[in-house]
C-alpha cells in the first residue's frame, strides 16, 4: 500500500484531527464563546485540513509535499492559539498539533 511509509504522519494527522474536533466542541462549552472565537475557528481549520491530508495520504496523492507544507503551517498556527487558554482541553489540543506539524515537516 502506498501510505505504510507515513505511518506515524497518519497515526499523528488522526490523533491531531480527533483533538482538534474535542477542543472545538469543548470551547463551544465555555462560558466566554466570545474569547475562544479564535480558537474554535482554527480547530476547524486544523481538523479540515489534518482528515484531508490523512486521506490523500492512504490514496497515494502526488502531492504530499504541498499538502504536508500547508497543514503544518495550520496545525502549527492552531498549537499556537490553543497553547494561550488554560483550558485542558486547549493544551491537549495545542499538544497534538505542535506532534502534527513536525510530522508534516517531515513530508513536506
Amino acid at each position: 500500500m502506498a501510505h505504510e511509509q507515513h505511518q506515524a504522519a497518519l497515526k499523528a494527522l488522526h490523533e491531531c484531527m480527533e483533538a482538534c474536533n474535542h477542543c472545538y466542541d469543548a470551547c463551544l462549552q465555555e462560558d466566554d464563546i466570545n474569547m475562544m472565537s479564535e480558537c474554535i475557528r482554527l480547530d476547524r481549520e486544523c481538523a479540515d485540513i489534518c482528515a484531508y491530508l490523512e486521506q490523500a495520504l492512504t490514496r497515494g496523492t502526488p502531492f504530499v509535499s504541498e499538502l504536508a507544507q500547508v497543514c503544518a503551517t495550520i496545525c502549527e498556527r492552531c498549537g499556537e492559539e490553543c497553547k494561550k487558554h488554560n483550558h485542558q482541553h486547549c493544551q491537549e489540543c495545542a499538544d497534538a498539533c505542535f506532534k502534527c506539524a513536525e510530522e508534516c515537516k517531515k513530508l513536506a
